[in-house]
C-alpha cells in the first residue's frame, strides 16, 4: 500500500481542537495498516515534514508511492489544486463548505450525514464512510455521580449558557468545563446529565456538525445526555430511547426534564452493539476495506481517464431544459 501523508495546518497552539485529535487519531489507527505520517503545511514543526518541502523535492522521491490525506474544510479549496497531480484522499468531517472536488479525489466521510451530502454533491467520485474512534477509555466505571449537569461551554448556544444553565443552577448541581481537555473521561463518569446544544455555534460557521463525538462518549460512561439532533448526531442519537432533545419548546419545560432525569431510575444508553460499530477494531477493519480499494482506484487512475460526465451548473440547467422540453412534447405532440 501507498504511503499516507496526513496533511494538517499544524498540531499545537490555535490548531490544537478536536477536528485536530479526531484526524490524529486516524493517523494512529492507519499504521495498524500500512506507514503513515503527520505533513504540516502552515506552521513549521521540527519533527515533522513541511508540505512545500516535499513538493519542491518531488524529483528526489517517487510521490506516485504516497497518498495526501486532505481534511481541514477551509483550506481545502486551495490544497487541492495545488496537489492536482497527486494522488489525493479528502477526509470530509463537517459538510456545506463551498467548494466542489475533481472525481479523481476520493472522499471518506466521518457520518452518514455527511456520506449523504457528498454523495449528492459528487456523484462521480468514490466515497466511504469511515466513522471517528471512540477510545475504549470511555467506559461507565461506574464511580458516584457527584455532578448532577455537566455542561461544556465551547460549542455551546447561548441559550445553553446563559438560560439554561442559570435555571438549573437554582435546582442542582451544575459543573460547566470552559476550557479544552483532551480527555473527559473521568468528567463523564462523574456526572449523572450531560448538556451539548452545538446547533447554532454550526450555523454560525455555516458548516455541519461533523460528528459529535462528546455526546456518544458521555453515553459510553453511562451518562444521561440532552443533544442538539443537527449534523452528525444525526446518525447515532434516538431521542427518547437513547437520549433526550435539548431547547425543547421551552425554558421551563427543559428544566422539568431535566430534573426529572435526575431522579429517576431509567436510564437511556447506547447498546454495546451500536458502540461497537465506533469502536477500535471495527474502524481498522474498516480502514483496511477502504484503503485497498482506494490504492486500487490509484492504480487504475493512472492509465485511464475521467469520462463520466461532471454534474456541473450548466449541465443541470441542459438537463432541465431537456425535462421541459420532454414534458411539452409530451402534452402537445402526443
Amino acid at each position: 500500500m501507498r504511503k499516507l501523508y496526513f496533511l494538517l495546518p499544524g498540531t499545537s497552539g490555535k490548531f490544537a481542537c478536536g477536528g485536530l485529535w479526531a484526524e490524529l487519531k486516524t493517523v494512529k489507527l492507519v499504521k495498524n495498516i500500512c506507514n503513515a505520517e503527520v505533513v504540516t503545511y502552515r506552521q513549521r514543526e521540527k519533527d515533522k515534514p513541511f508540505l512545500d518541502d516535499l513538493l519542491k523535492n518531488d524529483h528526489h522521491q517517487n510521490l506516485d508511492d504516497v497518498i495526501f490525506v486532505i481534511s481541514w474544510g477551509f483550506d481545502i479549496p486551495k490544497l487541492a489544486p495545488k496537489l492536482q497531480k497527486y494522488h489525493v484522499i479528502y477526509h470530509a468531517h463537517s459538510a456545506g463548505y463551498k467548494f466542489n472536488l475533481p472525481a479523481s479525489i476520493p472522499i471518506i466521510t466521518v457520518s452518514r450525514n455527511t456520506l449523504g451530502y457528498w454523495g449528492q454533491k459528487a456523484p462521480n467520485n468514490l466515497i466511504y464512510y469511515l466513522p471517528n474512534q471512540i477510545s475504549d477509555d470511555f467506559q461507565n466505571q461506574h464511580l458516584e455521580r457527584d455532578i448532577d449537569v455537566l455542561v461544556q461551554a465551547r460549542k455551546s448556544s447561548e441559550y445553553l449558557l446563559k438560560q439554561l444553565t442559570p435555571a438549573l443552577r437554582k435546582k442542582c448541581n451544575v459543573f460547566v468545563l470552559d476550557s479544552y481537555i483532551e480527555d473527559l473521561t473521568t468528567l463523564f463518569n462523574r456526572a449523572k446529565v450531560y448538556l451539548y446544544d452545538s446547533a447554532e455555534y454550526w450555523a454560525q460557521q455555516n458548516v455541519s456538525e461533523g460528528f459529535g463525538l462528546q455526546p456518544m462518549e458521555a453515553l459510553a460512561c453511562g451518562c444521561q445526555v440532552f443533544s442538539s439532533m443537527n449534523g452528525g448526531l444525526s446518525d447515532y442519537l434516538d431521542p427518547g430511547f437513547n437520549c433526550y432533545k435539548i431547547a425543547g419548546y421551552s425554558l421551563e419545560y427543559d428544566v422539568q426534564r431535566i430534573l426529572q432525569t435526575l431522579e429517576s431510575s431509567q436510564v437511556l444508553t447506547l447498546p454495546l452493539e451500536k458502540l461497537a460499530e465506533y469502536r477500535t477494531e471495527n474502524i481498522v477493519e474498516k480502514l483496511r476495506v477502504i484503503l485497498d480499494d482506494i490504492n486500487n482506484f490509484f492504480d487504475h487512475k493512472k492509465s485511464h481517464p475521467a469520462n463520466i460526465p461532471e454534474l456541473t451548473k450548466i449541465r443541470l440547467a441542459k438537463l432541465n431544459i431537456q425535462r421541459i422540453a420532454e414534458k411539452i412534447k409530451q402534452r402537445y405532440f402526443q
